[in-house]
């Protein structure tokens, strides 16, 4: 599962020569540093934003900023909101109620759908 990491700035403040800059085009955060591998280019330590949530991976993907919030509606971001969408209370996956609801809560309805099939009865 996902959980919020944060970055500490004493690394910097020790003299850590780690450049954070910001791409515009794509919105994306780099750290540059010249002459060194991928495993030893970002050379700070993630630290668990809930010290509850496990601490990310190695192949774990690891956010630096804080998205939107998706669980309401916000036209200006295109974002539409989790409100009236449907959800699997059995779940605990991206479609279980829990997640998708954003922990509001939600109204469960049962659904009897009858169908005709092609069958015949036979003596």
């Amino acid at each position: 599962g996902a959980s919020r990491v944060m970055v500490s700035n004493s690394e910097r403040a020790r003299g850590v020569s780690n450049a954070i800059t910001s791409n515009s085009a794509s919105n994306s955060v780099h750290a540059q540093r010249e002459g060194l591998s991928r495993r030893h280019r970002y050379n700070f330590q993630l630290k668990p934003y809930n010290p509850e949530h496990k601490p990310p991976g190695v192949k774990d993907l690891v956010y630096l900023e804080p998205s939107p919030p998706f669980c309401e509606k916000n036209p200006k971001l295109g974002i539409l909101g989790t409100h009236g969408r449907q959800c699997n209370d059995t779940s605990i996956g991206v479609d279980g109620c829990d997640l998708m609801c954003c922990g509001r809560g939600y109204k469960t309805q049962e659904v009897i759908v009858i169908e005709r099939c092609a069958c015949t009865f036979h003596w």
